[in-house]
């Protein structure tokens, strides 16, 4: 599983032109990819990294702030461009896979206390954002 989370001072996700999440204050906007083996590990150390990593204002994290966050399914981040010119999305779970572990990722936010909005899995999104900082981490739980 690979998520980067972006420091914003504010995010929204409009499909088909209604606002279907948005967080309007400090918080973390958080694209998460699903891979094909990614299960429970993968979803509880995703959602700690996203709760618990001191990257807002202050060396504070989500979870210290009382900050939302909003998180946006986004297959495209397990993309492997090492050949040609046309990325490869093998590596990237199938829609009917990756939805649930989503949505376990989501839950495992809320049960940890913290505020989630979310997008629309499978829809085209448009995202707004306002970056602060800016700061972009990715977390990668096949990284050594």
């Amino acid at each position: 599983m690979r998520a980067v989370l972006q420091r914003v001072s504010r995010a929204a996700v409009v499909v088909d032109g209604e606002t279907v999440g948005e967080i309007s204050e400090p918080g973390l906007f958080v694209l998460v990819g699903v891979g094909h083996d990614d299960g429970p590990a993968e979803v509880e150390l995703v959602a700690r990294k996203i709760a618990d990593l001191r990257v807002l204002e202050g060396e504070r994290s989500v979870t210290d702030a009382g900050a939302p966050v909003l998180v946006v399914s986004q297959f495209t981040l397990l993309a492997d461009t090492s050949k040609g010119r046309r990325p490869s999305w093998n590596a990237a779970a199938p829609g009917d896979v990756a939805e649930p572990v989503v949505a376990q990722v989501v839950e495992a936010l809320r049960g940890r206390g913290v505020t989630v909005a979310t997008g629309r899995f499978g829809a085209h999104m448009d995202i707004e954002m306002v970056a602060d900082g800016p700061v972009t981490i990715v977390v990668d739980t096949s990284a050594p």
